[in-house]
């Protein structure tokens, strides 16, 4: 992320190394999607996206350094956002790819 796109935003959390899947790339450069988009939310805690029993899953996860897996869906298609507890990472992919 950009120095200017982190200011616009307060981290709930540390992301660690980013990666994201070959079909995840795929399919946010054919559709005109940023990384940044979905991590952004991520970070943010914005899960409108998912079920109320899978959000309260995170703040959970949020709050006892667990895994937290975020649903968003954009132009018909889902992607998974998924940190490790310990936050070394933050993968972005496909739900068949999980």
């Amino acid at each position: 992320m950009t120095t200017e796109t982190t200011k616009q935003v307060k981290p709930l959390f540390e992301l660690g190394r980013i990666i994201a899947t070959a079909g995840a790339l795929s399919t946010m450069q054919e559709r005109n999607i940023t990384p940044e988009t979905l991590l952004i939310r991520h970070i943010c805690c914005d899960w409108q996206d998912m079920e109320d029993e899978d959000q309260e899953s995170n703040r959970e996860a949020l709050s006892q350094g667990m895994q937290i897996i975020s649903t968003y869906v954009i132009d018909e298609v889902t992607f998974f956002v998924i940190t490790e507890g310990d936050r070394s990472r933050t993968t972005i992919l496909l739900p068949e790819e999980y």
